[in-house]
This record gives C-alpha cells, sequence and structure tokens, in this order.
C-alpha cells in the first residue's frame, strides 16, 4: 500500500506542471488542453500497476500455499513412510548377540536340526548339514513312503528322544521303529580353527526274533545355494565318504566306517539339490532296484554321479548321499576332521577322530561325566527316585537339550501401517524349540519355560538363547511371537500361521527365566562376565516392558487387553487369543476394547517387579518399574477391577453363556464327475440372548488363578483361600493327574470350538501353568499366613499327582505329550512334547 500512495502523489504534481506549461507557450486551444488532459490523466496506468501487482502477489500467495500444501503432503506420505518401516527396523542400540559362529567353538557343531531325527550342523548362518536317513526294503512304499528323515508323527515310531545330551559336547538317542532299534549318538572332539571334530554311531538291532530283515541308512551331507564350497566324493575307503571346503568350515573330511557287523551293500549318489527341504525326494527319484550277488536278495541301490543337465553341462554337486544296508546287529561310525590350518605332516601325525574302541570308550567317559553333574544339578537319587525315575528326567533334560535349534533368515511381518506383510530382516536364533515333530521352531512365550530348566543345568546356554531372541526385538520394542527362519523352518508350518503382527504380544515369559536366574543362580553371573549380557540386555528388556504397558493397555487405568482377537468369528464359538498363548481358552464372547484380561494384568505387574530388581542389581533407577509394581499388585485395585460378584477373579467384557453352533439351513453342492455330492454347509455360531458388559466368571480356570500363580496376592488375602479350596475341588480343577485348564462346571468345558477344532485349553492338563502352581503353593506354604498350611498340603499331593502320572504315560507310550487328559492321565496332543512339559525334572527337584 505505501507504494501506491506514493505513485498517486507523483502523478498529481506532474499534471499540475502540464496545466501551467499550455497557458504560457499560446499553442492551440484545443491541442492545449488535450495535452493537458492527457498530461492530466497520466495517472491511469496506475490501477494496471496496482492490478498486475495484485496479481503477482496473489500468485506468490498461490504458490506459498501450494508449496505448503506440498510439504505437508511430502511430510504425510514420508511420515506413513516410517510408520511402514518401523515394523521391520531393528532396535537401535549394540546387538546382544557380540559372539557368534567361531567365536565360540565349544558351541560351533551341534544337533541344531530338531526336525530331524539325527543331524548335525554349525552355527553358521549358511551351514553345511548332515544328517541321516532310513528305512526297511521290504516296507518301502512308492513314493518314498516308509524313508525316516523329518521327525513326523505319522512315522508313529514307538518311541524317539536323547537319553543323554549337554547341550555342548555329546549326545546319545535312542529310536525305536518297529522292529528295529536304532541308537544315534555323537561326541565333539575341539581342536584346529573351524570349531573341533566329531564322531557320529549310528547303531541298528532287530528285535524280531530270527529275522533276518536288513535295514538301510543313508548319511548324507548337503549344502544350499548360499553355503558356497565344493563337495567331492571320497571313495579311498570301503563305505564312500566325502571331502569338501566351505567358507564356514574350511577343508574337511568325512568318512565312513563299520564298526561292526555286516554290511551287505553300499553305493552312494553324488548330485544337486534345489534345496534342503526336497532331500528324500532327491534320493528316491534316484534308488535303482538290485540284485545281491551274494545273497541273491533284491536291494535298492544308489547310481554313483549323476551331474549332468539334461543339456550335457556339468555340475558341481551339493549333495552327497551313502546308502548302506546291513543285516542288524550291525553299525557304523561316522568321523568328520577338520583339515584347515595343518601342514601335510601335521596331518599324517595329528590323530583323527576316535572311531570304533576308542569312540565307545570316549561316550562312555561323556555319559557318566554327564550323569554325575545331573545329580548335582538336582540331586534326584538323594531325594529317593528310583533309577528308572531318574534315566527318566535325564531323558526329559536331554530332550530339551537337544532340541535346541540354530536357524537363519527372516520372519514375514505386517503392521497396521502396511498394506501387505513384509520381511523382517535376516537374523540367527539359537532356541529351544517346544516340539521336534509338530513345533519344530521358535515360540516366544514357550522359550520363556523352556529357560527355567535352561538356566538350571548351564545359565550360559540360556543366556545365549535369550541374547539372539532380543536381537529380534524391533525400533518399536516388539518381538515376533513365532520364529519361522529357514526352508526347514518353513516346510513345517501351514501359510496362515507364517505372517506375524506387531500389535500382537504373547505373555513376557522371559521374565520368568531372568527371576529364576536372579534369584537361583546369582553366583553364575558373576562368572564370565556374564553380568554385563545383562547390562546390554536392559535397555531391550525396558523397550520390551514399555511395548507390552502400552500397546496392551485397555481403557481404563490399570486395565490390559490382549490384542489379536477377530472381533467377527462366525464359525468360532468363542473367539480364540492365540496372543494370550492359551489359544481356544473362553473368553467374553462378543470381543471389543472394553475387555479387561486379569492374566495380562498379573504378567505386567510381574514383569515390573523383575525389571525393579534387575534395575537394582545393575545400580539402574527402579522407582517407575517398583511404583508399576505396587500399583498393579495392589489387591484392593485388582480386586475393585477382576474380582467379579462371585469372589472368582475374573476377565470383563461384551459376554453371554447363550452361543451354540448350528448347522446354517444352506448346503454347499460339490460337483463330481459322476454324481452330485452335498456337502452339509459349516456350522455358525447362533447368539440366544444379547451379551451385556459383565465379569466373565461362568468361566473358571487357569486364567481365573493368574493372581494366585504369579503371586501378586498377599499371603494373607481374603480371596486366596476360595483359589486353594477350588483347586483342590474335582468338580473345579482337581484331578488325579494334575490340573485341569478348565473347571467342569465351566459351560465350554471340553467344548469343540468349531465343528472340526477339538478343545485345547478346556480341560486338559498343561504342564507349564501347573508348574507355576506347584511354584505358588511352594511360595504361599513358607508364607506366614492363614492359608500356609493348606498351601503346603495342595502342594505336596498335586506335585506326587503331575510327577507320577508323567512318569507312567511316558512308560506306556514311550513320549513325554504336550498335554495330559484330566479323566484318564493319557498323553494327548502332540508327542514327543519336551518344551514345558519337561519341567517335570524341576518339579522332581522341587526347584522354583
Amino acid at each position: 500500500m505505501a507504494r501506491q500512495r506514493k505513485t498517486v502523489s507523483t502523478a498529481a504534481s506532474n499534471s499540475d506542471k502540464s496545466k501551467s506549461t499550455a497557458s504560457t507557450s499560446s499553442r492551440n486551444e484545443n491541442s492545449s488542453s488535450s495535452s493537458a488532459r492527457n498530461k492530466s490523466a497520466s495517472p491511469k496506468p496506475q490501477p494496471k500497476s496496482s492490478y498486475n501487482r495484485i496479481v503477482v502477489m496473489t500468485q506468490s500467495r498461490i504458490f506459498v500455499v501450494f508449496g505448503c500444501c506440498c510439504l505437508i503432503i511430502a511430510s504425510y506420505f514420508t511420515y506413513v513412510g516410517y510408520l511402514e518401516t518401523r515394523v521391520n527396523t531393528p532396535y537401535d542400540d549394540h546387538k546382544m548377540v557380540n559372539k557368534a559362529g567361531l567365536d565360540v567353538p565349544e558351541q560351533y557343531w551341534g544337533t541344531y536340526r530338531p526336525g530331524n531325527y539325527f543331524g548335525l550342523k554349525t552355527r553358521d548362518p549358511n551351514s553345511m548339514v548332515v544328517g541321516l536317513m532310513w528305512f526297511s526294503t521290504i516296507r518301502l512304499r512308492p513314493g518314498g513312503e516308509g524313508i525316516r528323515h523329518w521327525c513326523e508323527i505319522g512315522d508313529n515310531l514307538d518311541q524317539y528322544g536323547w537319553n543323554q545330551h549337554d547341550g555342548k559336547t555329546f549326545g546319545v538317542q535312542r529310536i525305536e521303529d518297529h522292529p528295529f532299534s536304532i541308537e544315534t549318538s555323537f561326541v565333539k572332539f575341539p581342536g584346529g580353527r573351524y570349531g573341533g571334530d566329531w564322531t557320529a554311531r549310528v547303531s541298528v538291532t532287530n528285535n524280531a526274533r530270527d529275522s533276518k530283515e536288513p535295514m538301510s541308512l543313508i548319511w548324507y551331507t548337503a549344502m544350499d545355494e548360499k553355503t558356497g564350497g565344493i563337495l567331492t566324493t571320497n571313495t579311498h575307503s570301503k563305505l564312500t565318504g566325502i571331502r569338501g571346503e566351505t567358507p564356514g568350515l574350511g577343508e574337511f573330511e568325512l568318512e565312513i566306517h563299520r564298526s561292526n557287523g555286516s554290511i551287505i551293500h553300499q553305493s552312494y549318489l553324488s548330485t544337486v539339490t534345489p534345496n534342503l527341504q526336497v532331500l528324500r525326494q532327491v534320493v528316491t527319484s534316484h534308488f535303482r532296484l538290485a540284485t545281491d550277488k551274494q545273497t541273491n536278495q533284491r536291494i535298492i541301490t544308489l547310481p554313483g554321479d549323476v551331474l549332468t543337465s539334461n543339456t550335457g553341462e556339468i555340475h558341481q554337486p551339493n549333495f552327497i548321499a551313502t546308502l548302506i544296508t546291513g543285516r542288524p546287529p550291525f553299525s557304523i561310525d561316522i568321523s568328520y576332521r577338520s583339515t584347515s590350518g595343518f601342514s601335510v605332516s601335521e596331518l599324517e601325525t595329528r590323530p583323527g577322530p576316535p572311531i570304533k574302541e576308542r569312540y565307545t570308550e570316549a561316550l562312555e567317559a561323556k555319559r557318566s561325566q554327564f550323569t554325575r553333574t545331573f545329580e548335582d544339578t538336582f540331586k534326584l537319587k538323594e531325594k529317593g527316585y528310583s533309577e528308572p525315575e531318574i534315566r527318566f528326567a535325564e531323558s526329559a533334560l536331554s530332550n530339551m537339550l537337544g532340541g535346541i535349534g540354530y536357524f537363519y533368515g527372516s520372519s514375514r511381518v505386517q503392521s497396521v501401517h502396511t498394506t501387505d506383510p513384509v520381511p523382517y530382516w535376516k537374523a540367527p536364533l539359537y532356541t529351544g524349540v517346544p516340539s521336534r515333530s509338530f513345533f519344530p521352531r521358535g515360540f516366544l512365550w514357550d522359550e520363556g519355560f523352556h529357560g527355567l530348566l535352561i538356566s538350571s543345568w548351564d545359565v550360559g546356554i540360556e543366556l545365549d538363547i535369550m541374547t539372539h531372541w532380543f536381537d529380534l526385538m524391533n525400533v518399536e520394542g516388539w518381538i515376533p511371537r513365532e520364529q519361522i527362519l529357514g526352508a526347514e523352518a518353513l516346510a513345517k508350518v501351514p501359510e496362515e500361521f507364517v505372517t506375524q503382527r506387531n500389535t500382537n504380544a504373547n505373555p513376557p515369559t522371559f521374565f520368568l527365566t531372568l527371576k529364576m536366574i536372579l534369584n537361583k543362580h546369582s553366583h553364575a553371573l558373576m562368572a564370565k562376565g556374564r553380568l554385563s549380557i545383562l547390562e546390554r540386555l536392559y535397555p531391550r528388556l525396558q523397550a520390551w516392558f514399555s511395548w507390552y504397558n502400552t500397546t496392551q493397555k485397555g481403557d481404563a487405568p490399570g486395565a490390559y487387553r490382549w490384542r489379536g482377537r477377530e472381533n467377527y468369528s462366525p464359525h468360532e464359538l468363542n473367539p480364540k487369543t492365540l496372543t494370550s498363548g492359551l489359544d481356544d481358552y473362553p473368553r467374553s464372547s462378543h470381543p471389543t476394547d472394553d475387555e479387561r484380561h486379569v492374566d495380562l494384568r498379573c504378567w505386567i505387574a510381574f514383569a515390573a517387579g523383575v525389571m525393579a530388581d534387575l534395575a537394582h542389581l545393575l545400580g539402574r533407577d527402579d522407582s517407575k518399574y517398583l511404583e508399576t509394581h505396587y500399583y498393579l499388585s495392589d489387591n484392593s485395585l485388582l480386586n475393585s477391577m477382576h474380582l467379579s460378584y462371585t469372589d472368582t477373579y475374573s476377565d470383563w467384557g461384551l459376554h453371554t453363556d447363550a452361543v451354540t453352533l448350528k448347522r446354517s439351513q444352506q448346503i454347499n453342492p460339490i460337483s463330481s464327475t459322476s454324481n452330485q455330492n452335498i456337502e452339509p454347509a459349516p456350522k455358525i455360531r447362533v447368539t440366544l440372548k444379547q451379551p451385556e458388559l459383565r465379569f466373565v466368571d461362568s468361566t473358571f480356570g487357569y486364567v481365573s488363578l493368574f493372581p494366585f500363580l504369579l503371586e501378586i496376592l498377599t499371603p494373607d488375602a481374603q480371596p486366596l483361600a476360595k483359589i486353594l479350596k477350588q483347586i483342590r475341588d474335582p468338580e473345579v480343577l482337581w484331578s488325579d493327574y494334575g490340573l485341569r485348564s478348565l473347571s467342569k462346571s465351566s459351560p465350554l468345558y471340553m467344548s469343540r470350538n468349531t465343528e472340526h477344532d477339538p478343545p485345547y485349553w478346556r480341560g486338559q492338563i498343561w504342564m507349564n501353568i501347573n508348574y507355576l502352581a506347584l511354584k505358588a503353593l511352594h511360595h504361599y506354604g513358607s508364607q506366614p499366613g492363614p492359608y500356609s498350611e493348606e498351601a503346603k498340603r495342595i502342594y505336596v499331593e498335586l506335585r506326587h499327582n503331575l510327577v507320577k502320572n508323567v512318569i507312567n504315560q511316558y512308560k506306556r507310550s514311550g513320549y513325554i505329550w504336550e498335554q495330559y487328559n484330566d479323566s484318564t492321565g493319557q498323553g494327548s496332543g502332540c508327542k514327543p512334547f519336551t518344551g514345558w512339559s519337561a519341567l517335570v525334572v524341576l518339579m522332581m527337584a522341587e526347584q522354583y
């Protein structure tokens, strides 16, 4: 505006000047007048100039607004992109695993392929693998059915599992595949630059009288496309071995020796496999039928080198298998020797790993040492257990340790900010597995229970496992609850369970492990710099706790809610809560944001207490964790939120018990080439009475016990009396075999959740929760209070029932099971399940 005012003033001055000049020059009046008018009109360009400036200013403002809009849009999409990447961005801190692979040579080689009946590999992301297959020619079926390789429930073996395994240096396994008994063992020997040497033995006997049925063993060595290196057959000895070199192993040689017995025939296959998932298929596709010259019997053989492609190109082999057919009893020894870093003269004088009698002596020395260490650790003989009972306990521990695997790969994850699943970063995982046959991979909530037993045996192994798990934490503080890493793990998982979602939790059971380590194994933390591991772990534990305490909060102060329940699940009687770990345990019938889950509140309270203990040990500020622990553990606040009108601890939510599964009136026609088959439509859930916000107190079971299980209740808390009464009531949770997961009086006791899904956490006995119950009873029985004597009495009875039944079922079936029937005590679910069911060892030892 200042510029406009200055322009108008100048124009007026020029007009006056024009008028004066016109009167003195005596020019033509019209001309003068015209000139004067023209000059006096000289301000006329002013509006045009102002207009231009207004246009320019308007355009400028438009450009500014447009630029701001662009900036806002760019910022928005940048932020959205940032949110999308958070789900697969690693936690921004130093890695927990600072020693890996050959930095820990004593743990480099191991039985880290728990999904195989017998196999070894290294803790190298691209490790070469070795392993065993076997079959009986007369039992072999088309397509290779009858060949044993991966642990499969459908193989119906009478028994298999580790009898002794120390987690590091040796193991002995017994396999019963009627009529054959197979024993596999290995011993590691230190030396060299690549994790040392080892010897493995496979022994076969035939339990059928007067049977001359032969058995065929296949010992193989395989690499995938990322392993790199060279394999060649070594046919200088009678049984074909290999020589090779890989980046992770250097140069090595593997030889196969007849230890004893009669070998009928041997042959080999040297070829290319596309991946490790199809080794059995590759072998069976190259089977040939021949006649043994000595016995005139028909036998299976392998063709030797098959390295030429259809185009005539010759390939380097990445898979060599040696087939050995023998007449039981017979045994073979497989010796692996690292030859890198040694001169020719040194190799000539350096003894190889022992075989035959020398190996037998080395194995027996390891077994004797294991027995001594086991007794020193658990003192079962001192407690009066018989030799068979102690052998059972040794096997339970050994299956836990022998089930530790080493996996490498990336998970598939998804967040609310990603349209589709995205890959997690590639990482290793050293972890126990719940079941070698059915769950040969890592599970977050299982692993905390595994750690209770593993840390009692070897704190170093458990801390190694924990550091691997916490290296899988993303920048949000989230750890995917199921780890499916690598081709072998992925091959055993249905597609629907592969993707992990970052809204979903699992119970933070590693705090159970930490609590035990801090309370029972503090002396072990002071050795070998292990306290520094906890120092590095602490920031990640803070992030993990914070993630739970924010993402799983409920709408009311002090309320918590498991995410992951489906609001609309038409075929389920009660929508599952997989994230709680208790799967189909009944919660509110209609999931909403108003839900409050009592077990999750107790987990957070417990975790806060452990965080405070750890902070105190490390000299950190523990005040905020103590405040959270005291707040969530306050029994009066807990009661106001979760103690129902029936004086039982319960969830809160939109609920009705009046639900049922009914067949819809529709039918699903399924056409066939010959006729029209009619299949009934699936059952759908029908709500017979409108739900209301209420306590879910008609359901009583494991969830109702969590204030007791995690020792949140004070020893004089009045609800403790009723919990003890309900625990001991045979019509509620008590059975002769352990505490059932759901009361007999609960509406969904032993009910199918869909027409196809059998009950899972609806009555069966689970060893992990029963261990927590024993731990809590032991705690309250040792505290002064009005219920101390009752807790002691129930503790003695429950412990006796649990231990007796698991041992009896092991004797009967040959396995430790996933769960046990509350009416008969029989094992159910999958087998072998020597994950948290192996906690029976700690029950026997009374270590809590």
